[in-house]
Order: C-alpha cells, then structure tokens, then sequence
C-alpha cells in the first residue's frame, strides 16, 4: 500500500499559549542549523565522530498578523528581554504536527523547545503598492534545546 501523510492541524504553543494570530505561508517554521555530529577523518582511513550539542539549537521564525494579541504578547517578551536580559524569562515552545496516513490513524509529530530568547524585533515597511507583508510582523526565537517526539 502507498505511504500517505496527511496534514494541516497544526499547533504551535509558546509559553504555554496556544499562537491564534499567526499570518499567511510559512506562519511557523522551526529550523535546526546545526549538525549533531562533527566528523574527522583520521590517518589511515580512521574517523572521528563527536556530538555536537548546537546540533538541538532551535530556530524559530513566527509571521504574525499585525496588531494581534499574539503580536502584542511577542513585543512584550522582546521589550522585557531588552530592558532585563539577567532577570528574563526563557520562553518555552511546544510544536505539534497531527499527520494522518490515510486510513484513519494520527500521530503527533511533537518538538518540545526550551531556553527560548528572543533575537530580533520584527521589520516593518510601507508599500505604495499594497504588499500584504506590510500587516506581517515576523519574530525570530532561538531555543537551546529541542527535542522530537513522535507517538
């Protein structure tokens, strides 16, 4: 039989707030820039293999529809990492894929984040033209820890 993966009830949770307010295309997108291991090759063919612990650094990337309460509760966690950076917080994120294969069976593809801060304010533009970007704002968190968990 064919192998089907069906989606499209995605959930994202940061701080233990599900994200309502979220825009258009990739609304959510959690990246890992890192590899998990580094890899030496040794003399006489030998090779090395270490973890590399930025291998579960997270990088996350939330397009926001503008003005929303989300967007409202994103600029308060940056403006209170600015003005405090020793007594910040470190946000949490909870990602949760439900992927169906097509006989009616679901898992939750799950990505527990931890040590969430925030790394930039979100750009914003004027457009003559009418560019829907300009009711977007896009925040970028990296997490120190993720982990997946698929059940």
């Amino acid at each position: 039989m064919d192998q089907v993966a069906l989606c499209g009830t995605d959930t994202i949770i940061i701080n233990n707030i599900v994200q309502s307010g979220l825009g258009d295309a990739d609304a959510g997108l959690l990246e890992f820039p890192n590899d998990v291991a580094n890899i030496k090759k040794g003399k006489e063919g030998n090779m090395i293999a270490a973890l590399n612990q930025l291998g579960t650094l997270g990088e996350l990337t939330l397009r926001y529809l503008r003005g929303t309460a989300d967007d409202k509760t994103m600029n308060s966690i940056v403006a209170n990492f600015i003005s405090n950076p020793s007594g910040f917080v470190m946000m949490t994120g909870e990602f949760i894929k439900k992927v169906g294969d097509g006989t009616g069976k679901v898992i939750s593809d799950n990505y527990i984040a931890s040590s969430g801060v925030p790394m930039r304010l979100p750009n914003v533009k004027s457009n003559a033209e009418g560019d829907p970007d300009q009711g977007i704002a896009v925040y970028k968190i990296k997490f120190g820890k993720v982990a997946r968990i698929i059940t």
